[in-house]
């Protein structure tokens, strides 16, 4: 029998890398994770993770932590998603110290939209010029260069999604902006200022890392795979699931942009949405051919199955509303 591989996942207790663990152990790893607090990351994560104290703003702690691994998720952003000048790159750094001195361990990363110009760039593949708008943008494409120097001695993937949803995941579009958690879905509100929106439904995207983590003897050294997930052509697709799921014609209010681009300049939020404003105006699709070429068929879940599922895990659906919908699918 194969000895099976291990794996550190930085970010277990989040959203993204939760998922990722959870298909990973699915697929027969051993997966590792690294916590501050290892107390709580074993009562709020997967029960199967083997865990280790420490900070991934430490070199020396990632370091240790993944002695012996094969591969090294870096699915961790900053608290609140705040300070990315100050943190970002550092914790990049630290990991791809761990993997090289792991013997050469991948990294693999979730790779955002924020790299491109969406104006420019209606389709997304593996050459398509980076060429930011924003402050993140200009920190991811820094952090995938650091990636690309690093290799071949640490190798790397770099899967590339739309804006995420399904459960546990908190920190997005869809479940902070476009219904309110904890509350049944009384209106909602749409950020699409057009047609063409990509999304990415996190128990399919986690399954494509697996799949794709597992096929190692396929990757070349710096690998930039696109995941497509669902695309939005009309700019309504996930408004009419809602309402489909939430059982009734909800109201649905337009996102206040106008506010965001006012507010802008006093920062926090409205600064953060506003720099983003972008890529809700311009369609933009992921070409993921040469993802299918290395692992097939992406999964797909139905639309309403994934919406429902979402709501649920928010505890947006009514128990009756919730038996409704799922004898109407």
């Amino acid at each position: 029998m194969a000895q099976r591989k291990t794996v550190l996942v930085l970010g277990a207790t989040g959203g993204v890398g939760g998922a990722i663990a959870a298909a990973l152990l699915r697929h027969g790893w051993e997966v590792r994770g690294m916590a501050r607090d290892v107390t709580s990351a074993k009562e709020r994560a997967n029960p199967h993770i083997e865990w280790v104290q420490g900070d991934a703003m430490s070199r020396d702690d990632v370091v240790r932590a993944a002695s012996g691994v094969a591969m090294i998720v870096h699915a961790v952003n900053p608290p609140g998603y705040r300070n990315w000048d100050k943190v970002v790159l550092p914790m990049i750094d630290n990991t791809i110290a761990a993997a090289r001195a792991a013997g050469g361990a991948r990294v693999v990363l979730p790779g955002t939209i924020y790299n491109y110009d969406p104006a420019r760039t209606p389709a997304i593949d593996a050459v398509s010029p980076q060429a930011p708008r924003s402050r993140k943008g200009a920190i991811r494409v820094a952090l995938e260069q650091r990636l690309a120097d690093a290799a071949p001695d640490v190798p790397s993937l770099i899967l590339r999604a739309g804006d995420f949803f399904g459960p546990g995941v908190r920190s997005s579009w869809f479940a902070q902006a476009m219904v309110t958690p904890g509350k049944p879905v009384s209106r909602i509100v749409n950020p699409a200022r057009g047609a063409g929106h990509s999304w990415a439904y996190l128990p399919d995207l986690a399954e494509a890392f697996a799949r794709l983590m597992s096929a190692e003897d396929k990757l070349s050294p710096f690998e930039r795979v696109q995941f497509e997930g669902i695309y939005d052509a009309s700019g309504s697709l996930m408004t009419d699931a809602l309402r489909r799921i939430a059982g009734r014609n909800v109201p649905i209010w337009r996102f206040p942009w106008w506010l965001m681009h006012l507010a802008a300049p006093f920062g926090g939020f409205p600064r953060e949405a506003a720099e983003i404003a972008q890529y809700w105006r311009h369609p933009v699709r992921f070409d993921n051919r040469r993802l299918i070429e290395l692992i097939g068929p992406e999964q797909r879940t139905d639309l309403d199955r994934a919406v429902k599922a979402s709501l649920v895990d928010m505890g947006c659906l009514a128990p009756e509303l919730e038996t409704l919908s799922a004898a109407a699918m």
